[in-house]
């Protein structure tokens, strides 16, 4: 379990823990708004399947209390940068900040791994809600752009 502390506007711990036989169907099923299907899939299962076709992710179950409430997946590159990917929170979840402390608690535990090695993630430039949340957390953008999306790296100090 990855554990930051934090908690959601409505004071439940968000935690984020590995999938596993207990939780993945709970997690497949996480669906964002219609409005969001532009930038995410329409179910977080189709993370779930690259984790499993991939070398380079590492799926995780966003937790509110008890209950899953989200999946994001991390990775590590070829230059040892540490990845966040494939965040869905499920849409009956939103506007409680659970992907907020959700990022920043697999932000903060990326960067403490040894090595130094920076914290990057990627969104499309329409996403203008993920830019502003990624954004607010101290990630800037690098000036790249991978796969028709913006890199941003995360601000240290």
């Amino acid at each position: 379990m990855i554990d930051s502390g934090l908690r959601d506007r409505a004071g439940r711990h968000v935690t984020l823990r590995p999938v596993d036989d207990d939780n993945w169907r709970a997690v497949a099923d996480v669906a964002p708004r219609d409005d969001q299907r532009a930038h995410v899939p329409a179910l977080a299962a189709r993370y779930l399947v690259l984790t499993m076709r991939s070398d380079v992710w590492t799926s995780l179950a966003v937790y509110a209390d008890e209950t899953v409430v989200g999946h994001v997946m991390w990775g590590v590159d070829d230059d040892g940068s540490r990845w966040i990917g494939g965040m869905v929170i499920d849409a009956t979840e939103q506007d409680r900040g659970i992907g907020r402390a959700a990022v920043r608690t697999l932000a903060d535990w990326l960067a403490a791994q040894d090595g130094g090695h920076p914290v990057r993630l990627s969104y499309h430039p329409d996403n203008a809600p993920a830019a502003a949340l990624y954004r607010s957390i101290g990630f800037t953008p690098t000036g790249t752009v991978e796969d028709d999306e913006v890199v941003a790296e995360l601000r240290r100090g």
